[in-house]
């Protein structure tokens, strides 16, 4: 029998707050428990579209609800999730493709719903919070491959690589208040400095590579999917890739190959979402 470590809940906690859907439903489970609540979601748009399931219409009291999980998701502050959309209705037999049947008849499906808005932290805290996030032992299970320990290395390099950018950006903001100062005082002729946005960014704010690694990992975990629940995860990792991919600029060199990528990610992810369509 497998037992959760510390080191399992903090490697959970890291993935909710890299914006990963399964990760921040599994923490939401955990904390909603005690109050015989369930939750599912799904990242539509540019939301996080939150299903509220529970026995009663008490366990479902919007004020309270609302507000618990405002305050667990703002404990979290997940990367590019901003908006919230709750949705609450009675536990009912059939839970696949929940979304699709609220969006068609939210009236009669729901209970009550309700949209927020999460106040995102000052991104010195967030980078003071990567800082204490626990360091993960990169120690393979036995018969791991090669893959597997360069995607645990560039979770780590994510975080240095954060670290490093903001570093370099109070490094910066420095620099240009000392030449102006000077400039004010001792006025130098043709003086040049490199702009700001010029500064070569690291991986982790690359969201063209940030994209093939969701896409890769989504793959290789495609492979091994066998339930319903397991390809809606997985639709919502290829639309992620998606969306990330359609932020890549036309001045990259890659905006050809990224444009291509948007297509097909979110092909893929209408494939998984019919295919768990299919299996209803």
């Amino acid at each position: 029998m497998s037992t959760t470590t510390l080191t399992d809940i903090n490697d959970v906690f890291g993935q909710a707050q890299d914006g990963s859907v399964a990760a921040i439903i599994q923490i939401l489970n955990d904390r909603l428990a005690g109050s015989g609540i369930r939750t599912r979601a799904v990242f539509v748009d540019n939301v996080l579209q939150l299903l509220c399931e529970a026995p009663t219409n008490e366990q479902l009291e919007k004020a309270v609800l609302v507000e618990d999980i405002r305050k667990i998701l703002e404990g979290i502050a997940p990367r590019r999730i901003r908006r919230v959309k709750i949705n609450s209705r009675l536990v009912q037999e059939q839970q696949l493709l929940w979304f699709e049947e609220v969006s068609r008849d939210p009236d009669s499906q729901l209970l009550w719903s309700e949209m927020i808005t999460l106040k995102q932290p000052h991104w010195l805290k967030r980078v003071a919070r990567d800082l204490r996030r626990p360091k993960l032992r990169v120690e393979m299970p036995e018969g791991a491959s090669k893959s597997d320990l360069r995607q645990r290395k560039s979770f780590l390099s994510g975080i240095i690589g954060g670290l490093s950018v903001a570093l370099l950006v109070i490094g910066v903001g420095v620099w240009a208040y000392r030449q102006r100062a000077e400039r004010a005082t001792f006025p130098v002729a043709n003086s040049e400095k490199p702009p700001a946005d010029q500064l070569p960014l690291p991986e982790s704010y690359d969201s063209f590579a940030r994209a093939v690694r969701i896409a890769e990992q989504a793959a290789k975990d495609g492979a091994i999917a066998d339930s319903s629940d397991d390809w809606l995860a997985l639709a919502a990792r290829w639309q992620q890739a998606s969306d990330l991919m359609a932020e890549v600029p036309a001045s990259d060199e890659r905006y050809s190959i990224a444009q291509d990528r948007v297509n097909a990610y979110k092909s893929n992810s209408e494939s998984l979402l019919q295919k768990a369509r299919q299996a209803d």
